[in-house]
């Protein structure tokens, strides 16, 4: 039948002086839906990243002195330079601040802003988070319109979204589709996840850019896809505008994203733990731990309480609280909610730092290193020690082949799972420093004299 259909089509097309009928621009006097007006105020704030970072590479060859003393080859490293595309979104017309993903710009030494009307502006990093997935640059505020961002936890699954962004390079382009779910987690190196999932098609180079709702309003920022294939299959999954909102504050007021904690560490409730606990299923997250001195510790809270409410929202499971607490300010004070004994119990916490040593003050041979405690995301996989959180480049540690983002499970062959046994076991040295590194799953051993 379609075959049939589509002959007569090229039938029609080929007789002399037929036309096809064109589509009406109203019906019954009503003007047919279109999303163009509502595009036409919204394009002009999506805009095309691309970027280029220098690597510098070396052959084996060259790094034999011998052989490059034979065939007089200088000693000067070779440079590859890569190239990435993405999207981004103007979220503050007045100092010229565009939201993108940080996997768009990481560690690029040039970024560039291609704007609709075809302006091509050079950008600067305001800062980024690793941990959302989110970054911020700034370009020149000449005649440039931000899109206004709605509050993305009035969303519902079934409305109506907008993808606009510049896949494979291609130049603006927009997609349609609805809200396909809300709160989906389980994307790999992410310590913060709550994303909003679409099957309006996403593809590479639309990271970055802007989910909207039919008001023109930005609801997410498109930040991943699930693929078997690497082409859209229909699940896309976007940032919440309320978390980049949180994030984008923080960093373009201090250049990075300054955290708070209560000091807890939970977990699921799986059916036995919640028959255990005389709690429904899906409705809390258990207390594992709660850290020594920290807010949650002098409010009294136990392993084995039930937080149930945090900030006036439900807490379904551990993610829910993780999420929420990754999203809270630095001397905020919440309402905590929680059971214990099958009792409702209620507290008010102020949040406080997430406490930090600085390497310098520990011993001189760790200077230009922070360490910190652990978050819940590695204490899931039942992994204890101290986090490498920064680490200057020239400095001994790196020197050593360390990188921030490493964990120090031991040193001197003495397991340490927290920054107090760290700094403990560092204080009583006697000479050389063996770190016991975990990195990617791997385990290494680097001696620091």
């Amino acid at each position: 039948m379609r075959t049939t259909i589509f002959l007569s089509l090229l039938l029609l097309a080929a007789v002399p002086g037929t036309a096809l009928p064109a589509l009406p621009v109203s019906v019954d006097g009503q003007p047919l839906p279109s999303l163009a007006p509502v595009l036409r105020e919204v394009t002009p704030s999506v805009v095309n990243i691309y970027t280029q970072t220098r690597v510098r590479v070396r052959s084996p060859l060259l790094d034999d002195p011998i052989f490059r003393r034979f065939f007089n080859v200088p000693d000067v490293p070779r440079e590859r330079v890569s190239q990435s595309l993405g999207s981004g979104v103007i979220v503050d017309a007045k100092n010229g601040y565009v939201l993108t993903n940080n996997h768009v710009i990481a560690r690029a030494d040039e970024i560039a802003v291609g704007l609709k009307d075809g302006r091509s502006l050079e950008a600067t990093l305001i800062g980024t988070d690793p941990d959302t997935d989110l970054a911020v640059i700034r370009i020149p505020p000449e005649d440039l319109k931000a899109l206004p961002l709605a509050d993305s936890d009035e969303l519902q699954v079934g409305d109506f979204v907008i993808a606009v962004g510049n896949p494979f390079g291609l130049g603006q382009t927009v997609t349609s589709g609805i809200v396909s779910a809300l709160g989906r987690t389980g994307l790999r190196g992410l310590e913060y996840q709550n994303f909003i999932q679409t099957d309006a098609s996403i593809n590479p180079g639309n990271s970055g850019g802007a989910l909207i709702n039919l008001r023109g309003e930005l609801v997410g920022i498109n930040s991943a896809i699930f693929t078997p294939s690497g082409g859209n299959v229909g699940i896309g999954f976007a940032i919440p505008s309320s978390m980049a909102r949180y994030v984008m504050d923080q960093l373009t007021q201090f250049g990075e994203v300054r955290r708070g904690t209560l000091g807890i560490f939970v977990q699921d409730l799986t059916s036995e733990l919640a028959g255990a606990f005389g709690v429904e299923l899906g409705h809390g997250a258990l207390v594992a731990e709660v850290a020594e001195d920290s807010a949650a510790d002098e409010a009294g809270l136990q392993p084995g309480d039930v937080i149930v409410e945090m900030a006036n929202r439900p807490v379904s499971n551990a993610q829910d609280f993780h999420y929420a607490e990754g999203g809270l300010a630095l001397g905020e004070s919440l309402k905590l909610k929680y059971l214990r004994n099958g009792k409702n119990r209620t507290v008010v916490l102020a949040v406080r730092s997430v406490p930090v040593l600085d390497g310098e003050d520990l011993d001189w041979r760790l200077a230009g290193a922070r360490f910190t405690g652990l978050s819940a995301k590695y204490k899931q996989q039942n992994l204890g020690g101290v986090l490498l959180e920064s680490l200057e480049p020239r400095s001994r540690l790196a020197r050593e082949g360390l990188t921030a983002g490493d964990i120090i499970t031991g040193v001197n062959r003495q397991r340490v799972n927290n920054l107090a046994e760290f700094q403990a076991v560092i204080e009583s040295r006697r000479s050389s420093l063996l770190l016991q590194i975990r990195r990617g799953g791997r385990a290494y051993i680097a001696r620091i004299d």
